[in-house]
């Protein structure tokens, strides 16, 4: 769990924590059974549930204990944040072998070849020089049938 200074900026609401204290439990000298210095603190929207009974005093294991609550919530907040940016940004694919989308031969032979749509063309210059309308139109016809090039759209 990271380590959280004082001045993150993440929001509790104190209607939202449920705080409850307990007496310490374990080896821990005369006062271990005397004083209720462990604490419980349950953030009640997320369900997340911290607890700190190391210090002796209250007051330092609520604050280590806030501490580690505020750690989780920018943890999840930031889970959250990752997963809305890969909803944007769509698949992603590893950049390797056989992974590319359109290839592009020039000797002995010449060819361009889209493999998503297995759209292609003999004329490279053309496509070298911008002409993509027919990688384009059998990469829509792609996404909205499913049906790559010269296939038939009845059989899918």
């Amino acid at each position: 769990m990271p380590d959280i200074e004082e001045d993150l900026d993440v929001d509790i609401n104190d209607e939202d924590l449920r705080i409850d204290t307990y007496r310490s439990s374990g080896a821990g000298g005369q006062h271990i059974n005397k004083t209720s210095s462990a604490i419980r603190i349950t953030h009640l929207p997320t369900g997340i549930v911290v607890q700190c009974q190391n210090e002796r005093s209250q007051f330092q294991n609520k604050d280590k204990a806030m501490q580690m609550l505020k750690a989780k919530l920018y943890m999840l907040k930031q889970q959250e944040n990752a997963e809305k940016l890969s909803g944007i940004r769509g698949d992603v694919t590893e950049i390797g072998w056989g992974n590319q989308i359109r290839s592009y031969v020039l000797q002995p032979y010449t060819m361009v070849k889209d493999h998503r749509t297995n759209s292609e063309t003999g004329n490279v210059n053309s496509v070298l020089d911008g002409a993509l309308d027919q990688f384009m139109y059998a990469y829509l016809r792609w996404l909205s049938t499913g049906a790559k090039a010269g296939e038939d759209s009845a059989e899918i």
